[in-house]
């Protein structure tokens, strides 16, 4: 369980940190509430705050961990040689980026690419959840053990979770590996061509009668 303040029992005197971001009804609103965040440590050292890029109403949410090197300097999710590979990901599943809406748990980077600490995650994750409440996607596709662990509450392995949907709200979520994971063990990526086959089928099914 993630401590820090997100699971926390709330306060009878105060909304929760979701509950108070019912205002923002749109993206460019969240992220004009959000952009300037310094709830955690990581809002003092980023260069950019990585907010998230796409079409804002789509049918496909793609959830990473955090943003890296790059992405802090131009402050886009999954640009440099995940983004490309990320690219090439999609293509293969016949999806174009623009059709897309791609984020990431944690909006700004944690020194030296290290795992985000579940302070931060907790400081952060509220965006990530009214992001999705706002798109409202018909799938989720998480990238990586940390992202899969923040939408699903747990605190499992790849292998627990990937190869099955889960739900998020009675959205699904399918697991596969981060593409930065990908670029430093490239016989992992077999398995994520099953994992996003997987979602592709499930897209197809909930998307049938749009």
């Amino acid at each position: 369980m993630i401590q820090g303040g997100l699971f926390d029992e709330p306060s009878s005197l105060a909304p929760s940190p979701e509950e108070d971001l019912q205002r923002y009804k749109t993206l460019s609103e969240l992220y004009e509430a959000t952009k300037n965040c310094k709830k955690c440590r990581l809002g003092e050292t980023r260069k950019n705050y990585v907010f998230g890029e796409g079409n804002e109403k789509a049918k496909l949410v793609l959830v990473g961990e955090a943003p890296g090197a790059e992405e802090d300097e131009q402050g886009l999710p999954f640009v440099g040689r995940s983004g490309q590979l990320l690219n090439n990901i999609l293509a293969a599943v016949k999806f174009q980026r623009s059709e897309v809406y791609i984020c990431n748990v944690i909006k700004s980077r944690p020194p030296n690419n290290r795992n985000p600490e579940p302070d931060e995650i907790a400081a952060c994750a509220p965006y990530l959840y009214r992001q999705l409440e706002i798109i409202r996607p018909k799938v989720i596709l998480a990238l990586g053990r940390v992202a899969a662990n923040a939408l699903l509450n747990n605190n499992q392995s790849m292998q627990a979770m990937r190869g099955k949907p889960h739900k998020w709200r009675n959205i699904d979520v399918i697991v596969t590996y981060h593409p930065a994971a990908l670029l430093r063990n490239p016989n992992w990526k077999r398995l994520c061509w099953e994992d996003v086959q997987l979602m592709r089928r499930i897209y197809d099914e909930k998307c049938a009668n749009d």
